[in-house]
């Protein structure tokens, strides 16, 4: 059984900072190779949002994020909202599978659902641009390694400190 706390509460104030915390890494001035390999903060903190407290973070705000990210990205409008819809889609469907595992075997769940909004994000860059580069997928296995890492940062961020009375 995973450490983490089901439905552990959580206020719209962590979502928001922690997407906009995710949005402002994404906004950093990539360039060349690394443009392609980077991860997609805002997907996992989506993702995370999406399993952890699915009923602050649906399919609706999902979308909305994503077309924020489109307008920043400036993208084709609704490229990132349709992939972010749907990763949140499967997110709010297997959040009590998730929950149950390790963080490991989580990692290996929610790859699947950052690969299938990958793929959706390709095929309609390629659709209006012609082109694809498999670079992109790497940057989405590198966004699954980064599951753990997020996980338990955003897992300590909203837990009250431990008692530090000794008796």
């Amino acid at each position: 059984m995973s450490s983490s706390l089901p439905y552990q509460r959580t206020s719209w104030v962590q979502v928001t900072v922690s997407l906009s915390f995710a949005m402002l890494l994404s906004w950093l001035p990539w360039h060349g190779v690394g443009l392609a390999l980077r991860p997609d903060f805002v997907a996992l903190v989506l993702l995370y949002w999406s399993i952890y407290s699915p009923h602050r973070v649906s399919v609706g705000i999902a979308w909305g994020v994503g077309l924020l990210a489109d307008v920043a990205d400036a993208s084709l409008l609704g490229q990132h909202a349709w992939a972010y819809a749907m990763m949140a889609f499967g997110g709010n469907v297997l959040h009590r599978r998730v929950q149950m595992l390790n963080l490991f075997q989580q990692t290996m769940q929610i790859f699947p659902l950052l690969l299938s909004s990958y793929l959706l994000f390709a095929l309609v860059h390629w659709l209006v641009n012609e082109s694809f580069s498999w670079l992109y997928f790497i940057g989405c296995a590198l966004t699954a390694l980064l599951w753990m890492p997020l996980t338990v940062l955003l897992q300590n961020i909203g837990r009250p400190p431990a008692n530090q009375d000794p008796l």
